[in-house]
């Protein structure tokens, strides 16, 4: 059985080990004539698939190791008999991290207390709910707005779009999509821009179809607005002058945490198993035995919020990622889009808040608050080593 998968995939040699003859692609190149004589696709956002790669191929399963599938025809795939599994909510943790620490940086630069804002939260997934969770444990006070979820009867409450554009930070958790009664693309537009809070904060770490980029370069260029952008419309090749305007610009790494990542493939791999009916050799959790670990020793004083920060970016530090996409505003055509590429390519290990132990000065409540956002919590004495 022959398996093509996407070499920017984590660990995908060891998880294929003796499931077939694997070869790797680079996937945004991906072609039909390579796919052709496969049984396996196994690929991430970058690849397009639908009957164009697909149609006369050999092909009878495909899994990409994201959580969204907005460049899977999934219509297609069902019509044509093709298996199909992603990752769900694989990177949710890192996107929620993401945030945070974006939230650190704007609030020390601004500044401002995190307490006293509202967050609407458009989207309440994986992502949405476990932010929300997050938020609420810091004290912050959060709006959802989520129409789908909302109509199944799901626990809520949830809030119309209306009352969410009053929030002073929005962040933006949705698939992209172009059917059914809540269409995304375009989701945010000038329309809607135009009824924010003046001063308000955009965060988007879903798509960058979901707004509309001229739109929101419009309301930058007016400093009605900050934003946060880690997904752009027409990656890699993204608008230079829309990545200028934006208070932290990354090149959609927001989910791109090493726990993530070998998180997607145990789950891509789980289904190909399941699918070949077979039972792999491949331990994922062996993966990140040897990644690094951290250890913070943290005076903790009597503000909250100085002490999160601290924790939050002593541990990840989003203004790295934005230093390192800062060049590619003077770069041109295929010159920007191969940057771009190969910052993803060689991202550097991003652990998650539970492999970093936090020793504290004093057991309080901050114990609690950095606990339930994921961190190994120790209580040490004012002065010792950890």
């Amino acid at each position: 059985m022959k398996i093509i998968a996407d070499q920017q995939i984590p660990c995908v040699r060891q998880a294929c080990a003796g499931l077939g003859e694997l070869i790797l692609c680079d996937g945004r190149a991906l072609t039909a004539h390579e796919v052709r004589a496969a049984e396996v696709l196994l690929v991430r956002s970058v690849t397009p698939v639908n009957a164009d790669l697909l149609s006369g191929s050999k092909v009878r399963f495909v899994a990409s190791a994201t959580s969204g599938v907005d460049h899977v025809d999934t219509a297609y795939l069902r019509k044509a008999g093709i298996a199909f599994a992603h990752a769900p909510g694989s990177n949710a943790q890192a996107v929620v991290e993401y945030v945070l620490s974006c939230l650190c940086v704007l609030a020390s630069q601004a500044p401002f207390r995190l307490r006293d804002k509202v967050v609407g939260i458009i989207g309440c997934g994986e992502v949405g709910a476990r932010l929300q969770r997050a938020l609420e444990t810091i004290g912050v006070r959060c709006l959802v707005n989520d129409p789908p979820r909302a109509a199944t009867g799901a626990p809520g409450p949830y809030c119309e779009l209306e009352d969410i554009l009053r929030a002073d930070i929005i962040t933006l958790h949705v698939p992209l999509t172009d059917t059914g009664d809540w269409p995304t693309r375009k989701l945010v537009n000038a329309k809607v821009l135009a009824r924010l809070r003046p001063g308000a904060i955009l965060i988007n770490t879903s798509r960058g179809g979901v707004m509309d980029e001229g739109a929101v370069k419009a309301a930058l260029g007016e400093q009605r607005m900050a934003a946060v952008l880690d997904v752009w419309m027409n990656e890699p090749d993204l608008d230079r002058e829309l990545l200028a305007l934006a208070a932290i610009g990354t090149p959609h790494i927001a989910g791109y945490s090493a726990d993530a990542r070998v998180r997607a493939t145990a789950m891509i791999h789980k289904a190909l198993c399941r699918h070949l009916r077979v039972t792999g050799s491949w331990r994922p959790e062996t993966e990140l035995i040897d990644l690094p670990h951290e250890e913070i020793v943290i005076s903790a004083g009597t503000d909250i919020q100085d002490n999160l920060e601290l924790a939050i970016l002593s541990h990840y530090d989003v203004r790295s990622d934005a230093a390192a996409l800062f060049p590619m505003r003077s770069l041109e055509g295929q010159n920007g889009g191969r940057f771009f590429d190969e910052l993803r390519k060689r991202y550097p290990v991003r652990r998650e808040f539970s492999s970093t132990i936090l020793h504290l000065s004093a057991a309080d409540s901050l114990a609690q608050i950095l606990g339930d956002l994921g961190f190994r919590v120790t209580s040490k004495a004012a002065g010792d080593n950890p």
